[in-house]
């Protein structure tokens, strides 16, 4: 199949029936988007359309662009992700988002799950506890990161200590542990969160080494952050592979 046709079997996986309500008003720019995302970018990589769909979550509440964003949560669910999926892929967000950006991305998540009568709240995921977390988080830190996470701690100035404590025990006991998605993929979503911030390379560098060491290969972060490109432009994109190839230099 040409990119035309490619494009518009992909859409109707995703969206079915629905047309673009852009074709009314700006055709040429929707031919565009549709041919350039649905039948170019979503062939380029192994990925398959789950893992893409929540790649395109995470950078849409990254972007906060919310429309789109409810638009894919019922592509994600056309695909077959499960609400667990979804909703997991969207709190993985939130050590690098804040909070009220991550909040933004939960409702329209919440809209679309009520439209299609996915009863709320979804089955609990949390997998530690107020005396667990930091511990269970520490070891998940290590997993991705090794040796350096105690030389940062260690290393860390005085009145800082709480930083180093909060990254351990918020950003990796409540969200790295959860269920609903394996190790593998949250750090793949959270290279694509990082990716899509802008200005953030030096964490970028860290968790495309994280990737690796989880077993997320240098063909699976340049398929991810080629997928990035529609949603967050050139110049990130650029960083971000620039950052891959820093890590990950070619043999």
């Amino acid at each position: 199949m040409n990119r035309v046709e490619k494009s518009k079997e992909t859409y109707m996986q995703l969206f079915g029936e629905t047309v673009p309500a852009a074709y009314s008003t700006d055709p040429d720019f929707q031919d565009i988007l549709s041919r350039f995302i649905f039948g170019e970018v979503f062939h380029q990589g192994h990925l398959d359309h789950k893992t893409r769909e929540l790649i395109t979550l995470v950078v849409l509440a990254t972007n906060q662009t919310l429309p789109q964003l409810k638009a894919h949560v019922h592509a994600a669910l056309n695909v077959g992700l499960t609400p667990v999926e979804i909703k997991e892929a969207v709190y993985q967000c939130a050590p690098y988002l804040g909070f009220p950006k991550t909040l933004n991305a939960v409702a329209e998540i919440n809209e679309v799950f009520h439209a299609r009568d996915i009863a709320l709240p979804l089955e609990g995921q949390s997998r530690v506890t107020e005396e667990t977390r930091f511990d269970k988080g520490l070891a998940a830190q290590t997993e991705l990161f090794g040796d350096v996470i105690a030389k940062m701690r260690e290393s860390a100035p005085a009145g800082q200590q709480h930083i180093q404590d909060y990254l351990s025990s918020f950003c990796f006991g409540d969200f790295y542990t959860r269920g609903g998605l394996d190790l593998k993929t949250r750090e793949l979503l959270t290279f694509c969160i990082l990716s899509a911030l802008g200005g953030a390379e030096s964490q970028v560098k860290a968790h495309v080494r994280g990737n690796v060491n989880v077993g997320n290969d240098k063909e699976t972060l340049i398929a991810a952050v080629t997928h990035c490109l529609p949603y967050m432009g050139f110049p990130r994109t650029l960083n971000a592979l620039a950052c891959i190839n820093e890590i990950v230099p070619e043999n």
